[in-house]
């Protein structure tokens, strides 16, 4: 029994320390290559990407053109999808640098602002999306990772959760173009 407790303690501080300490993008300060947020999404950026249900299941693949252009703390980046199903999207973003390491998004499908936190060569993300699945529309959290990688480009991770719970993930491989 004494064992069977053991585990069990050990299995909530691991999600302990998985809910409270797994998150945190300080721990990638000093990580090369360096981030600039408005430096990276200013200019024509190429990306790959696939979404996967909360089994891990591949649902969509898609292309996506993105331009950035900045004006001082203020940006733009215009988001172009096209889904291998022949569906199409655009979102455009309106970003502002508000200190050093912190910056804020909207778009016209994002509720309220999103929240992006730089360090090192990482920056995350969390905001909320209204997402149309069908018919139907769903409030979504994500939890948005970019890591920056040699020869500029990112790969970027995001969880998708619906009630705290994972629904998807999102996996885009971005890299700047010429």
């Amino acid at each position: 029994m004494k064992i069977l407790k053991g585990v069990l303690l050990m299995a909530l501080l691991t999600f302990l320390s998985a809910c409270w300490g797994g998150n945190k993008v300080e721990k990638n300060a000093g990580r090369e290559p360096a981030l600039d947020v408005a430096a990276y999404f200013n200019g024509p950026i190429k990306a790959w990407g696939i979404v996967q249900d909360y089994t891990g299941k591949v649902t969509r693949q898609f292309d996506i053109d993105l331009v950035g252009t900045w004006d001082g703390d203020t940006g733009t980046l215009q988001e172009y999808f096209r889904f291998y199903d022949g569906e199409t999207q655009e979102r455009t973003w309106n970003l502002k640098k508000v200190s050093a390491t912190e910056f804020h998004g909207t778009a016209g499908d994002i509720v309220g602002t999103a929240i992006g936190k730089v360090s090192g060569n990482s920056v995350y993300w969390t905001y909320t999306m209204d997402l149309q699945v069908g018919d139907s529309n769903y409030k979504i959290a994500f939890d948005d990772r970019m890591f920056l990688m040699n020869d500029g480009v990112i790969v970027n991770r995001a969880f998708m959760k619906k009630f705290g719970l994972k629904v998807g993930e999102l996996t885009v491989f971005m890299q700047k173009q010429n």
